[in-house]
């Protein structure tokens, strides 16, 4: 199954590669409306003969390629997620740059997804030469609601296979060097909406009434201790208050807030206990004042969990292609979620950094400066197939 080390990528493949990124990045597309791109990889992997494609979520699509060499069957999934942000681009330098106003490739989708075609092209070239089957998702919606990912759990889209494989660009990292760890490297994300209502008075006289801004400032100082005093400082517990509405009037008590907020953590086992006890905490403070609380919590991708055995192996691939001074053994802090982790959830899965930070990109995701250099892309792409193929091998 061994293939040669300049063999992983046909030219045409590596131009097909940097097309589609240059493509997707001149015209990116937000969440859940991605019908271009969704058009635009369909027709590239037909021109190589992929046509077992099946749309799903409507404006994603994914493709199969099986093996035909003997050998186990074992299938593995691969994930190139294909939303873009609204976020107005300000990178004047890049030939490439968003010709769509208000919207970029601000997190690196568009790398991803060129290199998911990578795989998809490759492994179709070499399908004599390994068993089993490869399973690429071009997923849209991976940044907001409704989910991409949410979708490939509930539609069981990953029942049969063995393993999942997910990967980041990432500033934080060099370029030209790549990471992963074992356990958590992405927090869960759940919502929440919490109504509290109260009773209109007089401001002069605010006895008569029952002050639901009262009672929101107490929610909040109040459901911070259970970050602080609950929840061990390693899990990377958060609530956060991203949104507060209520009141009239200056001279009116207040008698409904509206909050929303996110509610994240790397513990799945802790998960529940931390929606349960936001909830608790809203409804006991507004019963101390007199007043009434309703939460409404809807949940959010999963955290992403690395499996150790997938971690050990990609750690050693990294090692064996790119030498040892490629891999990055440092702790990469990750306090964001992606909803891989609905992928991580129903398989073993292993979720890698690409490092992408170089002197002229050196700017944060989600944010209007960010950048990523082609010359990252290819080798990511060959990478990410020999990992692939090693686990089909396993």
């Amino acid at each position: 199954m061994n293939i040669p080390s300049n063999s992983v990528l046909s030219d045409a493949e590596a131009t097909a590669v940097i097309d589609l990124r240059h493509a997707m990045h001149r015209e990116p597309e937000l969440s859940n409306a991605e019908w271009k791109t969704q058009e635009r990889i369909r027709n590239i992997l037909q021109e190589f003969g992929l046509n077992k494609l099946t749309i799903f979520h409507d404006t994603g699509l994914y493709v199969d390629i099986e093996g035909n060499a003997s050998g186990a069957k074992r299938s593995i999934a691969v994930r190139g997620d294909i939303d873009a942000l609204p976020i107005n681009e300000a990178r004047e330098d890049l030939p490439y740059r968003s010709q769509i106003n208000g919207v970029m490739h601000a997190c690196g989708h568009d790398v991803h997804a060129s290199i998911a075609l990578g795989t998809a092209l490759a492994f179709h070239r070499l399908r004599d030469i390994f068993a089993g089957k490869v399973r690429v998702f071009f997923q849209p919606a991976e940044e907001s609601e409704p989910l991409g990912g949410r979708t490939v759990q509930n539609e069981k889209l990953l029942d049969g296979f063995d393993h999942a494989v997910g990967f980041h660009i990432t500033p934080e990292i060099p370029a030209g060097m790549f990471g992963a760890r074992e356990g958590a490297v992405g927090k869960s994300a759940d919502q929440f909406k919490l109504t509290i209502a109260g009773k209109m008075a007089h401001g002069a006289s605010p006895h008569k009434g029952v002050d639901a801004i009262t009672i929101a400032a107490a929610f909040i100082n109040e459901v911070q201790k259970v970050v602080s005093r609950e929840m061990p400082v390693d899990d990377g517990a958060v609530v956060t208050i991203g949104t507060i509405r209520g009141g009239e009037a200056t001279n009116i008590i207040c008698p409904s807030v509206e909050m929303q907020g996110t509610i994240r953590t790397r513990s799945p086992e802790r998960r529940e206990l931390l929606c349960q006890r936001v909830r608790e905490v809203a409804e006991g403070v507004a019963t101390i004042h007199r007043g009434h609380a309703e939460c409404d919590i809807r949940k959010g991708e999963p955290p992403v969990v690395n499996e150790a055995e997938m971690v050990r192996r990609f750690r050693q691939l990294v090692h064996d292609a790119a030498g040892r001074d490629a891999f990055f053994d440092g702790r990469k802090e990750t306090a964001g979620s992606d909803d891989f982790g609905f992928y991580a959830a129903c398989v073993p899965s292993i979720y890698f950094w690409i490092g992408s930070c170089t002197s002229e990109n050196q700017s944060h995701l989600h944010t209007p400066t960010f950048g990523v250099s082609d010359d990252l892309v290819v080798p990511a792409t060959e990478l990410a197939v020999r990992y692939i193929l090693d686990l089909l091998n396993c």
